[in-house]
């Protein structure tokens, strides 16, 4: 029987969540956007041994049929791709509790020196007036903002964009990142996603913040593959690979005094990507760590 007054919730978890924990991620969040999950959430527990879990927590309209959602899932996790995830749990949540989790889960945070990131029905709420508001509509693409590697890559961001400049953002998702470089007086975005469903994400989110479409160019591409202008700023919140994937075509794109701005990895890993960096033509401006991420601003080398 279908009914509209209750969600379904569906747990799945992969063991070893230190191991390879932005790859899991992404695998996790992939699983979410295959089955059509209308929310979802990633987040860590200590199993009974004291390791760590990495779980996703997905939600489904009480219209559709539980063995509908029990055997896409089970299908979907036959994939080589997604080995060692498993089904933890399934378990209805009355509409209400839902409704107040969701809201409640998104408080205005701020970030940085003086940016404040807030889902849109925090908008009227008089809240850090002091600082400048970037508005996101929480759903299924990647950069919020209240995960820890768009933080530092939107703390990286506020402190070098200068009026008039042009910014070209990588594996947009939200388009959190131009949007802010935009507010703070960039004059122009040039914003890819490899996933072209992000990119209506994106433009809600154009709108929430009162971003002029026509200083905008979004697009569906595969990091920079294609592209031959260059820019003020370079932003890549993605993962190790990608990021690494992108660095040899990254001193061509920026103009001098550029920035390229790096995000989406583990402090564990900084010492790789930094190894391949050096012969990449660029140098590190700041680091900067939170948590268990990392991230670098970089600017070309000397020579």
């Amino acid at each position: 029987m279908q009914n509209n007054n209750f969600w379904w919730i569906a747990e799945l978890s992969v063991p070893n969540a230190v191991y390879n924990r932005p790859q899991n991620e992404e695998r996790l969040s992939t699983i979410a956007e295959l089955t059509d999950a209308i929310g979802s959430e990633i987040f860590t527990e200590q199993d009974f041994y004291g390791n760590q879990r990495l779980f996703l927590r997905a939600s489904y309209s009480g219209q559709k049929e539980i063995d509908e959602i029990v055997y896409q899932l089970q299908f979907i996790l036959e994939d080589d791709n997604f080995f060692g995830i498993e089904i933890t749990r399934f378990y209805k949540l009355e509409n209400q509790a839902w409704d107040t989790q969701h809201y409640e889960s998104f408080p205005p945070l701020p970030v940085g020196k003086s940016l404040v990131v807030m889902a849109p029905w925090h908008e009227n709420e008089k809240l850090f007036e002091d600082r400048m508001p970037i508005y996101i509509y929480p759903a299924s693409a990647f950069g919020t903002g209240y995960h820890e590697s768009t933080q530092i890559a939107l703390s990286l961001l506020e402190e070098i964009v200068r009026t008039g400049d042009t910014i070209l953002d990588v594996g947009t998702g939200t388009g959190i990142l131009f949007i802010t470089a935009l507010k703070l007086g960039a004059g122009r975005a040039i914003a890819r996603d490899i996933d072209p469903d992000t990119l209506t994400e994106a433009r809600r989110n154009m709108n929430l913040n009162g971003i002029n479409t026509k200083v905008v160019d979004l697009s569906e591409g595969d990091l920079l593959k294609g592209f031959s202008g260059q820019v003020n700023i370079l932003t890549a919140n993605i993962l190790l690979n990608p990021n690494v994937t992108l660095l040899p075509d990254v001193k061509r794109v920026l103009k001098p005094k550029g920035f390229a701005i790096f995000s989406g990895m583990t402090h564990i890993e900084s010492k790789m990507f930094l190894s391949v960096m050096g012969s990449s033509g660029l140098e590190v401006d700041r680091e900067m760590r939170i948590g268990d991420w990392w991230g670098c601003r970089s600017v070309k080398a000397w020579g």
